[in-house]
């Protein structure tokens, strides 16, 4: 059986809640995790999808690492002004579009590639080589257009 062959965890271990699976039980990854996802967690404090992403205090039940428990929020002194910072930048992800939202710019970037997107309403495309391609009418449209 896989947990003889596991190493016991005491004491508290610093995690990462993850999310929500559809049994409604929090998932989460920590350092000495045997497996390469998420483990389900029991939990002692309540938890919802707002704390995604935020590090937690883990317990394993008899040492086993495939058995954790989650029994605390990690809070960081910082939390008053992240809390404040909340509406100025978000992210939401509902499994079928994602939705990110700043107060002035959202930058994607890959290599020496990246698109911004600013405040003033400027969509700015930057990389070595763009390509354009379309099934149906690609249309350039605007006050003025300039090409070179």
């Amino acid at each position: 059986m896989i947990t003889e062959q596991l190493q016991k965890i005491d004491g508290v271990v610093i995690g990462l809640f993850l999310s929500i699976n559809d049994a409604g039980e929090p998932l989460v990854a920590f350092p000495g995790n045997p497996l390469e996802t998420a483990i389900p967690a029991r939990s002692t404090t309540n938890l919802d999808r707002e704390d995604v992403g935020k590090e937690i205090a883990l317990l394993f039940e008899g040492g086993n690492p495939l058995q954790p428990l989650i029994i605390g929020k990690i809070h960081h002194a910082d939390t008053a002004s992240v809390a404040q910072n909340a509406e100025q930048t978000s992210a939401e992800l509902d499994g079928e579009d994602i939705v990110l939202s700043a107060k002035h710019t959202i930058t994607l970037k890959c290599g020496k590639a990246s698109i911004t997107l600013t405040k003033a309403g400027k969509i700015i495309l930057r990389g070595a080589y763009l390509l354009s391609r379309s099934s149906g009418v690609n249309r350039i449209k605007g006050g003025s257009v300039q090409i070179n």
